[in-house]
């Protein structure tokens, strides 16, 4: 017997339910700029305190093979909203003025025409926000970028790199100027208040969010050394610019967590690509290289994923590779929703690796292109300067130049850090993995040359 319908007034006294329990899953997207993999405490990292970066590792799934889909910023978030390797969208290195853009053969700006892991959510009813760095059109001489809600999103706030900044944040065409009314030093601050406002705003409804810091990409100003320029770069500096930043992360969750959110948000916390300067590799947990490099340190990134609806606390997973690519049908299969539809990407959907049931191999291989000609800007160090492209098959990775020379392989399950070099051991392998590497750039490598103007 249904009780409620013979005596009405008996609901008055039942619990009620909370809105969001009854709705698909929020999705959160951490995504932080120039972040290293040891940078962090859950991951090794000592530079400063992250209680609460760590504690969503505690409360969640770590992951200690997951990749970027570039080394730098740009092409990174192009990878990560549309689930397609960089190169196949014709963005390669970070997205300058259109000169720049035209000798590193790239396009001005991501078509908005191409997929968006963002449309997909707000397809299926999500209200959907984008708060922080953006860098995938518009700025600098490109003033013919789309804007940022023809990928998907009903309401952003963007940095400089964007084709409608926020003007709190850009008095000047530059990451920050004094004259900024919100400080370099407040900036994750005024990012996480502009969530707090988005998630209360969309509580009672499923939202998509992502929230994209830009303060560990140098300059490092620490309200203490806003006046001494000479120390941006430091660790002096980057320690607690790295410490502020956890702090203001730990608002936002803690905000989650007041309004009854965080049993059905899914928090993705990661990186675009690895970090500059690396302090001697600390910052990369000693792997070979950093930012702008196909090496490890380039393209290995933190990634922790907090779900506690369907997620079990305190694990890690060794043993899967994951890319940012996986995230676009991943996240919408978790969800419950469509991609786009005739969506075709280069990710896999690992829902279930995702959530912590498996440890699944992956079934396909990886690849990525950085620095094919002279304009590109390469580590400082050449020991990190990498052949241009890259391919992860299996336990394998093998770098390569487009031409086919200096081919260098390595096992990852032996030699993560890059040290050993068995191409001659293997030549057969060598071969087939050249092959499909090349091949897959010589159909592509002339994308992004089709805009650039």
């Amino acid at each position: 017997m249904n009780l409620k319908k013979h005596l009405p007034w008996l609901g008055a006294l039942l619990p009620i339910a909370n809105t969001q329990a009854e709705t698909k899953p929020n999705v959160v997207i951490i995504y932080i700029d120039d972040m290293g993999i040891g940078d962090i405490g859950c991951y090794g990292g000592k530079f400063a305190p992250t209680p609460n970066i760590d504690k969503l590792a505690q409360d969640g799934l770590l992951f200690n093979q997951y990749y970027s889909s570039a080394p730098v910023s740009s092409p990174s978030r192009c990878g990560l909203t549309t689930g397609l390797f960089p190169l196949e969208v014709g963005i390669n290195t970070f997205l300058n003025d259109k000169a720049s853009n035209r000798k590193c053969e790239q396009r001005n700006f991501l078509d908005d025409k191409l997929p968006s892991m963002a449309r997909a959510f707000q397809n299926a009813g999500y209200s959907t926000g984008h708060i922080g760095k953006w860098h995938m059109g518009g700025g600098r001489d490109v003033h013919d970028a789309p804007s940022i809600k023809n990928y998907g999103f009903d309401e952003y706030i963007s940095t400089y790199e964007s084709p409608d900044p926020e003007p709190a944040i850009t008095a000047t065409k530059w990451i920050w100027s004094d004259k900024d009314s919100v400080k370099r030093w407040r900036r994750t601050e005024y990012f996480v208040d502009k969530s707090i406002e988005f998630v209360k705003h969309h509580k009672d409804e499923p939202f998509f969010l992502n929230l994209w810091p830009d303060d560990m990409h140098t300059p490092w100003v620490p309200e203490f050394k806003q006046k001494e320029r000479k120390s941006w770069e430091t660790q002096e500096a980057f320690a607690p610019v790295l410490a502020e930043m956890d702090k203001q992360l730990g608002r936002f969750i803690k905000a989650l967590d007041e309004l009854g959110l965080a049993e059905n948000t899914i928090i993705i916390f990661t990186s675009d690509n690895g970090p500059a300067p690396s302090f001697k590799s600390v910052r990369s947990a000693y792997l070979r290289g950093t930012k702008n490099s196909l090496y490890e340190g380039g393209i290995r990134m933190p990634f922790i994923v907090r779900y506690p609806k369907k997620i079990k606390a305190g694990q890690v997973n060794n043993e899967s590779v994951l890319c940012a690519v996986d995230l676009y049908p991943t996240l919408c299969s978790v969800a419950g929703i469509k991609t786009e539809k005739g969506y075709k990407g280069d990710g896999q959907n690992y829902a279930k690796v995702l959530l912590g049931k498996s440890e699944a191999k992956r079934k396909t291989d990886l690849m990525w292109d950085f620095g094919r000609n002279k304009f590109f800007m390469f580590p400082g160090n050449a020991y990190d300067k990498s052949p241009h492209l890259a391919i992860r098959s299996g336990k394998w990775k093998l770098l390569v130049n487009g031409d086919g020379s200096d081919a260098q392989l390595y096992d990852m399950e032996k030699d993560k850090f890059e040290k050993s070099n068995i191409a001659s051991e293997h030549p057969d392998l060598v071969a087939k993995l050249s092959k499909k590497v090349c091949q897959w750039y010589a159909e592509n490598k002339d994308k992004g040359l089709q805009t650039s103007n």
